[in-house]
């Protein structure tokens, strides 16, 4: 018996589908933002894609937006190897301020875009079986993690993945990484390391969930040599829209349905 053809998607669908194949999720605002349209043209497009099974529209929290993940089957319809994005809920408010850093990118807020890349783009160039270092197309090279001069039980060099990585017009790459909570000082010192020994990286971008974590950031940087490279950024409380702090500590998961009307952040102002 023949296998079932893949979809003949038109380029509105493609334009849904492609960034969320990037992402563990984005929210309907978010897509709204992406796309260009309001918020409910938004969530009809998503639940015309989520009707063919190539996407999932859930609200994740009753208090807040509905999201899209993409699923096996919206990925294969784009061609892409990577696997089905995992929720994992105590990173939720991270993964949607990423998701407005994104789009903050997308429209240049962090320098002239060649090429933008997740941190689940850069992980899957990464699990792929071509050898690390191998040129893809387009000159980029396909190792996407920074290394950290360390191997694993495995024998592989562990790396550290921004959670965005801009490919510049002109050259370079800036890093963003929006950083929450602190990390312990010696993993930071891994990680500035990993930043001080890539010639790729140009500059260093930390969106800082409080002083605390800002601080903590900018020791490993200077303990690195790499403080001039590193600009840091604090996140204003509750500064990511659409994931309020309230909202997604109750750890309340499909509870009754709740309308809400999401504030729409204009691109980038995630970080002050």
């Amino acid at each position: 018996m023949p296998q079932n053809p893949l979809p003949q998607l038109t380029s509105a669908e493609l334009s849904l589908l492609g960034p969320l194949a990037e992402h563990r999720f984005l929210t309907v605002p978010q897509l709204a933002v992406l796309l260009g349209v309001g918020e409910t043209t938004a969530m009809r497009r998503c639940r015309s894609l989520a009707d063919a099974r190539l996407l999932r529209v859930e609200r994740i929290f009753h208090r807040l937006p509905a999201a899209a993940m993409i699923t096996a089957a919206g990925l294969a319809a784009v061609g892409s190897r990577l696997g089905p994005p995992a929720l994992n809920l105590s990173e939720y408010r991270h993964d949607v301020g990423v998701g407005w850093l994104w789009l903050a990118a997308r429209a240049g807020r962090f320098g002239k875009v060649r090429a933008l890349f997740s941190e689940r783009v850069l992980q899957g160039r990464d699990d792929a079986p071509a050898a690390a270092g191998e040129p893809r197309a387009g000159g980029e090279p396909r190792a996407g993690g920074i290394g950290v001069g360390i191997f694993g039980a495995d024998g592989r060099a562990r790396r550290h993945y921004p959670d965005l990585l801009v490919a510049l017009h002109g050259g370079g790459h800036v890093a963003v990484e929006l950083e929450l909570t602190a990390k312990s000082a010696p993993r930071m010192a891994a990680i500035m390391s990993a930043y001080a020994s890539d010639a790729r990286i140009t500059r260093i971008l930390y969106v800082a969930g409080s002083e605390t974590v800002a601080r903590g950031v900018a020791r490993a940087a200077a303990g690195a040599e790499i403080a001039e490279r590193v600009q840091i950024r604090l996140l204003a409380i509750d500064g990511i829209a659409g994931a309020s702090i309230a909202a997604t500590q109750s750890g309340r998961r499909h509870a009754r349905p709740h309308r809400v009307t999401a504030s729409r952040a204009s691109v980038g102002a995630i970080a002050r």
